[in-house]
Formats: C-alpha cells, sequence, structure tokens
C-alpha cells in the first residue's frame, strides 16, 4: 500500500515542531518523530482510524488520534494520504476550507 502526506499536512507538522520547540528543540523533534510513528501503523490496517465525525457522508476521511492531536488521512484501496495533523481542541466545524 502506497504511503504518502501532502504539503499542508507537512506544514502542520512544521507549524506544531515550532511551537514546541518554543520551550523544547528536543522534544519538538521528538513529538514530530512519534507522529510520524504514529500513522505508518495505518500502512497495513487504513481501517484504524475512525471516521471524521464533521467529514459528513465520507468513509474514506478517518482520523487517528496522537496525544491531543488529530492525524486526518485519506483511505483509498491501495493508497493512504495524509492530509492533516490539527490539534484536537480545533473545531473542524468552524475551520474555513476542511482538510478534505
Amino acid at each position: 500500500m502506497k504511503f504518502n502526506w501532502t504539503e499542508p499536512a507537512l506544514e502542520d507538522l512544521e507549524a506544531i515542531q515550532a511551537y514546541i520547540a518554543k520551550d523544547s528543540s528536543f522534544y519538538a523533534r521528538q513529538f514530530i518523530e512519534r507522529i510520524f510513528d504514529a500513522a505508518t501503523k495505518l500502512e497495513p490496517f487504513s481501517e484504524i482510524g475512525r471516521r471524521v465525525p464533521k467529514a459528513e457522508e465520507r468513509t474514506d476521511i478517518r482520523e487517528l488520534i496522537f496525544q491531543g492531536h488529530r492525524i486526518i488521512y485519506l483511505t483509498q484501496p491501495e493508497h493512504i494520504t495524509i492530509i492533516a495533523v490539527i490539534h484536537g481542541s480545533r473545531d473542524l466545524a468552524g475551520m474555513e476550507g476542511k482538510p478534505w
């Protein structure tokens, strides 16, 4: 199964890392590595995440929760695409331009 990250998802990771790095660059790098590790677990088990409630009728949009962050991804028969990494406290309903 192919696995990739969109540019906006990688920008999300950069923003998360920059925020954590204000306190500790070591822990910022470590946290991002752990997000990557969590996401790679999707490769053999793409259905492991729950459906995103705000994605209405879309069954191909799922999320994996990792330490308060939502790793939102698109599932296709032979492909997984990470489309966003968003803090769990953010309101998806109020977002302009939903990630999907």
